[in-house]
């Protein structure tokens, strides 16, 4: 899989099913567990990738406002993790605006079930019964925040 065919899953999110994340990515998982086992792996490498790029403290600063902790804002490692989620799920060209411009990150919006896209894929295609191989994929980068050391200051 490369970056084009990721976008083109991220494409297949039903954002007219809002509110219930799992009919959300009911299109992506279904198309996603067609794939070949590295293809999905493969999705959850790219993703990893483009979480960690957006991973810092400009684009923190624009996610909603953070409360202060002795006069420092505190960005919460969760919020912030499916905040850019949520810029990713949103596709392409709103990825490219925020890696861009990181005032663009979108406000006080969320997307963590992205997180689980490649596992549901996975578990489906392997039957999701007791005993199926579990969905594993350690990833080059590493997409938790504070990870991307370059953009913290």
């Amino acid at each position: 899989m490369d970056e084009q065919e990721f976008w083109s899953v991220i494409d297949k999110l039903d954002w007219s099913e809002t509110g219930d994340d799992s009919a959300v990515m009911e299109p992506a998982v279904t198309y996603l567990a067609e794939k070949d086992d590295e293809d999905i792996t493969e999705f959850y490498e790219i993703l990893a990738r483009l979480l960690y790029q957006i991973d810092g403290e400009a684009s923190a600063e624009n996610m909603g406002d953070a409360p202060m902790i002795d006069g420092d804002p505190y960005y919460s490692p969760d919020a912030f993790l499916y905040a850019r989620c949520c810029v990713v799920a949103n596709g392409e060209a709103t990825y490219r605006e925020v890696l861009e411009d990181p005032a663009q990150m979108p406000r006080d919006m969320e997307f963590e079930s992205l997180l689980y896209l490649a596992d549901k894929a996975w578990e489906r295609k392997h039957g999701g019964e007791p005993g199926y191989e579990e969905f594993f994929c350690d990833t080059e980068y590493d997409f938790e925040t504070f990870s991307n050391e370059d953009q913290w200051g």
